[in-house]
């Protein structure tokens, strides 16, 4: 059990023996994490000269958001935001989805895909997909460094067991025979394998190479072609902020979703980060699978099962919020100021490389690799991550997030260009102070 579900049991038994007995198991094993949203917290308190502990993209002091969502609020009719909306989401709001799917997705081509159901944010998605595919005991199979909350959602909620791979080989490269070691020990002992790839990835923003990609793929398949059943979950967030040439900039699904009856392929995204617009809470599931004969009826069933898991959990996903993604998405201006947007967090990522090129900060800290995103991590070289995350915040006002003893993640998203200087200056300042 964690300790911090330990002492919140431990409070509540000194207050009344009696609900412990009432708790269910999960109940007994729930916490709510210190981790990002606490460190995040304490950031927004104390943070007041640099905050880079955001999950969200700001400019000019203000959050960043495309005109056309803040114009389409004023617009909305009261039926079309105050009204229940469908468990499976607004039917325009799916086919639009749908549609920009193929238009960013060119391997998926005239192949279909069933039409996404709507969530309540990306977080909610990967619930529903927990709920929906994965028993208690199924094996998960995961890099070292992941986003925190799969642990709440998956192993804690839903009993999964999680497979670790290592994420980087010494070159900076994905560890494809680590991920391939893993994975297929794993189907040696199953006869279901699970694996959810996050790319851009939450919190190194490091997206696979096209001949990563291909491999992964050829890994999924090859193990589906030998018997096992194979789902591959792409969590796809920070979908189309990559800023290099060589970065895959499709996501892993339309690579996947056609190989092999046993590879089913699940993507998991949403206009929550790709649309700027975090607190409107618009995610989509999509599957994509090799199907007999006509697949439209296949792909509704599957679409029936999770609104119908939806249904028994939130029942629907904000009305409001599916109109204003919808509003916006059809609006003439959408693609210009997605591209304006995706320009300006390009910038911030290549001064962050440049800055990091200088060889002061090399005794102190080296960069994980990354080349998309929200974020990148460093690796400290001598002091402990959460001590310098306190030391930072209490006498630099400066907001970081620690991960584990040795990690820092900077979220480049919420702070300016012009101060990705000032800003690693400060970090390494700190790991003088400390190591004096």
């Amino acid at each position: 059990m964690n300790p911090l579900a330990e002492q919140l049991n431990e409070i509540i038994i000194k207050g009344n023996p009696h609900l412990m007995e009432m708790l269910s198991n999960i109940g007994k094993n729930l916490f709510f994490p210190k981790g990002i949203l606490s460190q995040s917290a304490e950031a927004k308190e104390k943070a007041h000269k640099i905050n880079a502990t955001i999950g969200i993209a700001k400019e000019q002091g203000d959050i960043m958001y495309f005109p056309s969502v803040m114009d389409s609020i004023s617009e909305i009719q009261a039926v079309e935001s105050l009204t229940y909306a469908p468990s499976f989401g607004i039917p325009a709001l799916r086919k639009k989805w749908q549609e920009s799917l193929y238009t960013k997705n060119p391997s998926i081509g005239n192949k279909e895909i069933s039409l996404p159901v709507v969530t309540c944010g990306i977080t909610h998605a990967i619930s529903m997909f927990g709920e929906i595919w994965v028993d208690p005991g199924d094996v998960i199979v995961l890099p070292d460094m992941m986003w925190g909350n799969y642990n709440l959602i998956l192993s804690l909620k839903r009993g999964s067991g999680f497979s670790r791979f290592n994420l980087f080989t010494d070159e900076g490269r994905f560890d494809l025979e680590a991920f391939e070691a893993c994975i297929r020990s794993e189907a040696q002992k199953h006869d279901k394998v699970i694996t959810l790839l996050n790319f851009p990835q939450n919190p190194t923003g490091y997206t696979i190479t096209e001949a990563e990609g291909n491999r992964i793929v050829d890994i999924l398949t090859d193990i589906a072609e030998g018997g096992t059943n194979v789902i591959a979950v792409t969590d796809d967030a920070y979908f189309g902020l990559f800023y290099e040439e060589e970065t895959m900039k499709e996501s892993l699904f339309s690579r996947l979703m056609d190989k092999h009856p046993r590879l089913l392929a699940i993507k998991l995204d949403g206009a929550t980060k790709e649309n700027f617009v975090w607190g409107l809470r618009v995610g989509f599931i999509t599957y994509g699978c090799p199907l007999e004969g006509d697949a439209a009826p296949v792909y509704d069933a599957l679409a029936r099962k999770t609104a119908g898991c939806v249904r028994g959990s939130i029942s629907n996903a904000s009305h409001l919020g599916q109109s204003i993604t919808l509003k916006s998405m059809q609006d003439e201006r959408y693609v210009a100021e997605a591209n304006a947007k995706f320009e300006i967090l390009k910038a911030r990522a290549n001064r962050v490389k440049e800055v990091l090129k200088d060889e002061k900060y090399n005794d102190a800290f080296e960069a994980y690799p990354f080349n998309s995103g929200y974020f990148m991590c460093i690796k400290l070289k001598s002091v402990d991550a959460e001590t310098l995350r306190l030391h930072l915040l209490d006498k630099y006002g400066v907001g970081l997030i620690a991960l584990g003893e040795k990690n820092i993640r900077v979220a480049f998203s919420c702070i300016e260009e012009s101060e990705v200087q000032e800003l690693f200056d400060i970090i390494l300042k700190g790991v003088k102070d400390l190591s004096a």
